[in-house]
């Protein structure tokens, strides 16, 4: 029998108020909890299945951490069901550390090159709150803030460049933001492989940017 913490969230199931995080009940009392509160309107909810954040009512995030990872398999299949049963942008958020590194390439490849999913790096859940923060600035439509920070260099991206690389075809705000976060400069990007593309957004994009980039 499926248990209400295994049900799929699908697309309009959950409302998520402006400028609001939904996160998942397990989370209540967690250090990452407690930085998101300090900083955004956080709302806790029992029947969220498998979704650990609501950031909007398209946009959710599934959270691996290193015990996760070290535990085995059940992960995938979390990544998987959710991948197969919801309409939903998923963002995948994985704890990457000393000992969770050795598994860290298996995972980019599944939920990039074979889910097709974002994946976003931590080093730990003070790190993730931060990047959650900075990602529900972004679905507000906080234009002034770049959702991501990168741990390479302390500047923001400027803003010229990243409407620049929105216009790449099949780039869009997520998208632009994870190319500029891993290479930090059109240049970078404009030498890129396709194979270093695929790591960040996956092979049907990264054949389209590397297309558009090399005519």
């Amino acid at each position: 029998m499926t248990t209400k913490a295994n049900l799929p969230v699908t697309a309009g199931s959950i409302v998520v108020p402006y400028g609001h995080v939904i996160g998942n009940e397990k989370w209540r009392g967690s250090e990452i909890a407690q930085r998101l509160q300090g900083k955004n309107r956080l709302i806790f909810e029992d029947g969220l299945g498998l979704v650990d954040f609501h950031l909007s009512n398209r946009t959710c995030i599934l959270y691996i951490s290193e015990a996760d990872l070290v535990a085995g398999d059940e992960f995938k299949r979390r990544l998987v069901r959710l991948r197969n049963t919801s309409s939903l942008e998923v963002i995948v958020i994985v704890e990457r550390t000393q000992i969770s590194d050795q598994y860290f390439l298996a995972v980019q490849k599944l939920v990039v090159l074979e889910l097709g999913m974002v994946l976003l790096p931590v080093a730990n859940q003070g790190e993730a709150s931060q990047l959650i923060t900075q990602l529900v600035r972004e679905q507000s439509k906080d234009h002034n803030s770049n959702p991501f920070l990168r741990k390479q260099c302390s500047q923001l991206a400027e803003p010229s460049v990243f409407r620049t690389v929105q216009q790449i075809p099949g780039v869009g705000k997520t998208k632009a933001l994870l190319l500029l976060q891993q290479f930090g400069s059109i240049h970078r990007l404009c030498n890129a492989s396709v194979k270093e593309l695929e790591l960040v957004v996956g092979q049907t994009v990264a054949q389209q940017i590397y297309s558009f980039l090399c005519s």
